[in-house]
């Protein structure tokens, strides 16, 4: 029987939360979005009808789906090249979510979505459904047919995981922005020693590229050489703009709620690294420059007041 108006009302009411769990649990927007069109399929041939709770319903067919997704995207990243990162979502896309809480920021930031990597798929579907959506044990357990206990159990472990890896400073926008300026600012000065200062000393540096644009695998480890790295990657060159098609323009800018710097070449997003900030310092760069990894952030920025460029890199 077809949906009717209703029906598919009560599908759309649900859609923008549906996106964000799905964004959480698989990293990647677009195969997000198809999990959600997956699930509106499902609720397409269902007899909603007889479907109490859609919201309820709605979870557990997403959740399951993206669980499948994840147990096969594991065997995928075996062979992908390069090291494989989270694609980024600029300051205000939708797909990003709630942000109420403190919990609720964190669990969409960068660095907590890379450690999401460490998780197996169940751990990942308890952790993001209890911390950054809030479902009591109870509603998580139906969703992913476990008990309450089982599940109560798989949030302890995953937490402590997360937590493990987690050293991330809670900051607004506002400083966010001025923490990117000075890093660039030190990036671009001709020397290492100011940005070696900006740095804690155990920092890393890695980049995604996907084989489609040369990027560093193997994290560049430590302040002074993390530093020399930086300095190298704004240093001009010919081969840097012949590679993304000109000299990009650098914004400070956030992703994902974390210190992003973002670098555009006619309109078109070409990379964006995010900075995981510390008490002590920068701890972390991680840049995503796979340009499949890149399509969202750039139709996000075509609809963004970004203002004029700090300055033109290569």
């Amino acid at each position: 029987m077809p949906l009717t108006a209703n029906d598919v009302d009560r599908f759309e009411g649900s859609r923008s939360r549906l996106e964000a769990i799905a964004y959480r649990l698989l990293g990647c927007a677009g195969e997000a979005e198809d999990a959600v069109q997956e699930t509106f399929l499902r609720w397409q041939a269902a007899d909603v009808d007889r479907i109490e709770v859609a919201e309820a319903w709605l979870t557990k067919v997403l959740t399951n789906l993206c669980l499948n997704q994840l147990t096969s995207a594991r065997a995928r990243r075996e062979t992908y090249v390069g090291q494989w990162l989270p694609e980024p979502l600029l300051a205000g896309d939708p797909m990003l979510g709630p942000a109420e809480t403190a919990e609720q920021r964190e669990s969409v930031s960068y660095a907590v979505l890379t450690l999401m990597e460490r998780l197996s798929p169940n751990e990942r579907a308890v952790y993001m459904l209890r911390e950054a959506f809030d479902y009591p044990h109870r509603e998580i357990a139906e969703i992913l047919d476990i008990t309450e206990a089982a599940s109560q159990q798989i949030f302890h472990r995953a937490k402590k995981h997360v937590a493990d890896g987690k050293t991330r400073t809670e900051i607004d926008e506002a400083t966010a922005r001025r923490i990117v300026e000075e890093f660039l600012a030190a990036a671009t000065s001709g020397q290492t020693e100011p940005l070696v200062r900006l740095l804690t000393e155990d920092a890393i540096s890695i980049g995604d590229g996907g084989g489609k644009v040369p990027a560093r695998a193997k994290a560049f480890e430590g302040a002074v050489a993390v530093a020399k790295f930086l300095w190298g990657l704004f240093k001009p060159g010919e081969a840097k703009r012949a590679m993304v098609g000109g000299a990009p323009e650098v914004y400070a800018w956030t992703a994902n709620g974390d210190p992003a710097v973002v670098a555009v070449v006619d309109g078109r997003v070409v990379g964006v690294m995010c900075l995981e900030v510390t008490a002590e310092g920068i701890a972390a760069f991680r840049s995503q420059v796979n340009p499949d990894k890149l399509e969202r952030a750039t139709a996000r920025w075509a609809t963004t007041d970004h203002g004029e460029p700090l300055f033109n890199a290569f």
